[in-house]
């Protein structure tokens, strides 16, 4: 049986009994079952890692023994950070999901022209705190220790102009440079358009502010499988695949 992996942020001291916090020890507890005496992975965002076992349940809390450390696997050598024009239902869940499965470091949910999707400031909070449970869930499911960082919802301009990488790439096919032309970087920001595509004018503002275009071939692919495909095309050509 394979061990449950849950995602804790707290310390984790060596050989000392801690307190997991209510939404793990919910998911032991009710969800998965467990008894005292079995083995839980327990990490906290912060690159620690723990082998440990339960000991003891209540209605709201659970105890665990901290074993040992582990290691987890080393975070990819590209730091990519994604710019999501948003999209109605799953379908943010779903790119969140799997950028997230691909090591995505950083991701802003963006306002377009043609998004359809209007948040005021009591569900831009919501949705927030939703999407980033969505990557701890994928984080927990992938192995990663490292948890991704979800801004809150911003214009498109705005990002465009604050965010800083060696490499910038919008999804447009047009105007495009091979990534196997260009030297490795650390760093990467990557603009992925809405349902309907981004307009011409804000492909022109991505390019005044150094995007360049980057073409995953003659299909046109949906705004929430087009950031797993971009992602995955950067960790093969300059990451970890």
């Amino acid at each position: 049986m394979r061990i449950p992996r849950l995602y804790s942020p707290q310390l984790l001291p060596l050989e000392q009994i801690i307190t997991l916090e209510a939404a793990a020890s919910h998911y032991i507890g009710k969800v998965l079952r467990m008894q005292e005496k079995q083995e839980v992975i327990i990490f906290n965002g912060l690159a620690e890692q723990v082998s440990a076992h339960i000991t003891s349940i209540s209605k709201k809390y659970v105890c665990v023994f901290v074993n040992s450390y582990l290691p987890g696997p080393p975070a990819s050598s590209l730091h990519t950070h994604l710019g999501q024009v948003m999209s109605r239902g799953e379908r943010m869940d779903y790119a969140i999901q799997k950028a997230t499965e691909l090591g995505v470091n950083e991701i802003t949910p963006l306002f377009s022209n043609r998004c359809e999707v209007k948040l005021d400031a009591a569900r831009q909070a919501k949705r927030l705190t939703h999407w980033q449970q969505i990557a701890i869930s994928a984080c927990e499911q992938s192995g990663r220790i490292d948890i991704p960082h979800i801004y809150p919802p911003t214009l498109l301009n705005d990002w465009l102009e604050h965010t800083q990488a060696q490499s910038k790439l919008v999804l447009h096919p047009h105007q495009t440079q091979p990534l196997a032309s260009q030297d490795t970087p650390a760093s990467c920001a990557l603009l992925i358009g809405p349902e309907g595509g981004l307009t011409d004018q804000e492909v022109e503002q991505a390019q005044a502010q150094g995007y360049t275009g980057l073409n995953l071939g003659p299909r046109i692919l949906r705004t929430e499988t087009a950031p797993l495909a971009a992602l995955t095309l950067l960790q093969y050509v300059w990451g970890d695949l």
